[in-house]
């Protein structure tokens, strides 16, 4: 892509956040730095989304403005990683949760996302999953089909993934563009015969549909997801006291969940508007991972010793690259440079 269309694409990317950044943007920072608000307050913008795991007990319990409460926190909802990455690249946001593939994608040209993954808010199992109506035995049933799926997301590679393992040309199903809300009112009308998204509309999808395979199972074949957390280079770098805040703020609400999971269960249910029985078993179809553990070589590393996240974002990238979603696989330095090793091992002690 030139770069006269990759700007193209970018302002495209802009407009399209137009009534989100009138809202957020109100406080400036479009370097991505971080602004203050009327009364002086630093304010840090945080992208979240609607996936049962500990991020909506931080924010559910205020543990970030607890802990940092000269600062002005603004949390901004979104969709899928996709408009995360949009509103990164608009400048209205500075921190914030988006899948393993959309990361890939920011991380990869034409985007070239100025931002690095600092933390796993989880791997990815049975919380996605790709959900057929009834008749629709398998995987390669799907050839003709019209199946949704938030473009750009997790489940958008897995669902590719899915495609390609069972010998399915992407080519030879419809893949609709529908966020989890649009493909579950698309499902019930009849108008799509699968969708591949997340808890909790997958849970509506499975009350009449039949599970094909899961995120979880993608993951064992090769193909492992995650939801991950990201944050601007120029707000890092300008404000690493927040930084390390909302990094010990995530391992604290990880650490309740593996202890007390109903109670970390019951401000989930809160924010998802669901009963604390459902969040906590939603939360259960998830892999929470500690500070300490995710400073571990199988995860995002020490300084001077990156872990293999580097790797899965990479193979990310060259499937990615195959399925013409990025422009460009960048080397494997390039995703080891990406990972915020440095803040993470701050934080995790």
């Amino acid at each position: 892509m030139s770069s006269l269309s990759r700007r193209t694409a970018l302002l495209a990317a802009t407009a399209a956040l137009t009534s989100l950044t009138a809202t957020a943007c109100g406080f400036g920072g479009a370097d991505g730095a971080g602004s203050t608000d009327a009364h002086g307050k630093t304010v840090v913008r945080i992208a979240y989304q609607a996936i049962p795991n500990a991020d909506l007990v931080v924010k559910n319990q205020r543990l970030l403005e607890k802990a940092l409460p000269d600062v002005s926190v603004k949390w901004v909802k979104f969709d899928s990683g996709g408009d995360v990455n949009t509103a990164v690249i608009a400048g209205s946001v500075d921190l914030g949760l988006a899948g393993s593939s959309p990361v890939t994608k920011g991380l990869s040209a034409p985007l070239n996302i100025p931002y690095k993954v600092l933390w796993i808010h989880d791997l990815i199992g049975d919380n996605e999953a790709l959900v057929a109506r009834k008749g629709i035995g398998s995987v390669k049933e799907l050839a003709g089909r019209k199946v949704a799926t938030p473009f750009g997301s997790t489940s958008h590679y897995s669902l590719l993934a899915a495609l390609k393992s069972a010998g399915v040309p992407a080519d030879k199903v419809e893949v609709l563009d529908l966020q989890p809300q649009d493909a579950l009112a698309a499902w019930k009308r009849g108008d799509i015969d699968a969708a591949y998204v997340w808890t909790p509309t997958l849970d509506e999808l499975t009350k009449d549909g039949k599970v094909l395979t899961t995120s979880r199972e993608v993951g064992e074949a090769g193909r492992p997801t995650a939801d991950l957390g990201i944050v601007t280079n120029a707000f890092a770098d300008t404000h690493p006291e927040i930084v390390t805040a909302w990094l010990k703020a995530q391992d604290q609400a990880v650490t309740q969940a593996k202890s007390d999971p109903a109670k970390a269960a019951a401000s989930i249910g809160k924010e998802l508007n669901i009963s604390p029985a459902d969040a906590e078993r939603q939360l259960g179809q998830l892999v929470l991972l500690t500070a300490r553990e995710q400073t571990g070589p199988d995860h995002l590393g020490r300084p001077g010793a990156p872990g293999r996240l580097a790797a899965h974002l990479r193979d990310a990238a060259t499937f990615l690259k195959g399925q013409k979603a990025v422009d460009a696989v960048a080397p494997l330095t390039a995703f080891q440079q990406a990972l915020a090793v440095k803040e993470l091992s701050r934080a995790a002690g």
